[in-house]
């Protein structure tokens, strides 16, 4: 499974690129406005952006979203978008939604148009298996199915939890769910499985990114369901290192290697 890291702050991808474990970087308006707070001060977004690009280089795609909700301004959005930052480092992709409002059609409008083109889209905010269907068909490059937002949207909705009170934004929440589903789908990890099973049945080219991952146990659950690609924010990255035995494996190996003088090996 390839990882991408969900983020849009330099610090982070750069850190997470010298462990040698991105393949790709995910970002979203409401990404690079905190990132932008932050650590872009005194930069304008197309400076920040293209260094986003810069520093994950040729080989690590990098999406960036379109921001209306129209066709025609869509595509108008992603030509200027691919235009401008692809010849960076060749690594663009375009965030489409795969619909704007409940019943239209203007996301698949936009994958069909871009992908005609030669775009790569990354359609995203897919809550359901038959909008991944769709996606895969009008020509999307990867579909982004939302993990955590289902959850939090099956506890909330199907269970009455109220978010911060019953349940915390990175708690997890069962693959197998519980007793009630939202139209058959039982949590985000049954979601993500249930795209990759429909897409797997098909020849399409289409790479499912298992998307709003709020901990560590839904990336080892994206791995298990054969996602192609995971994207990860870099504090559940972290959590992903975490164990205590291993912490206190290391310090008992220290010990005993200062005891044993072991360090003159070394010297």
């Amino acid at each position: 499974m390839k990882i991408f890291i969900d983020t849009a702050k330099i610090s982070e991808i750069k850190e997470a690129i010298s462990w040698g474990i991105v393949d790709g970087i995910t970002t979203n308006p409401s990404l690079v406005r905190k990132a932008m707070e932050t650590e872009g001060k005194g930069k304008k977004i197309d400076e920040y952006i293209k260094d986003i690009l810069k520093v994950a280089g040729e080989d690590r795609p990098v999406s960036l979203e379109v921001m209306s909700v129209a066709s025609g301004d869509m595509i108008r959005e992603a030509e200027l978008l691919y235009e401008k930052f692809n010849g960076i480092a060749g690594n663009v992709v375009i965030k489409v939604p795969v619909n704007t409002y409940t019943g239209d059609y203007e996301g698949l409008k936009t994958i069909k148009a871009l992908s005609e083109k030669g775009i790569p889209v990354n359609c995203t905010l897919i809550m359901t298996p038959e909008q991944a269907l769709l996606a895969a068909k009008a020509g999307a490059r990867y579909v982004s199915p939302f993990a955590g937002r289902i959850d939090d949207y099956i506890r909330t909705m199907k269970l009455g939890l109220t978010p911060g009170k019953d349940f915390q934004k990175g708690d997890y929440y069962p693959w197998d769910g519980t007793d009630v589903d939202d139209n058959g789908i039982r949590s985000g990890s049954d979601l993500v499985e249930k795209v990759v099973m429909i897409l797997d049945n098909y020849d399409y080219e289409t790479e499912v990114i298992a998307s709003s991952i709020r901990n560590a146990r839904q990336v080892r659950e994206a791995a298990m369901i054969g996602a192609h690609i995971a994207t990860i924010p870099f504090n559940v990255l972290q959590e992903m290192l975490l164990h205590p035995k291993t912490e206190e494996g290391v310090k008992k190996f220290s010990e005993d290697a200062e005891k044993a003088n072991y360090r003159e090996i070394f010297s």
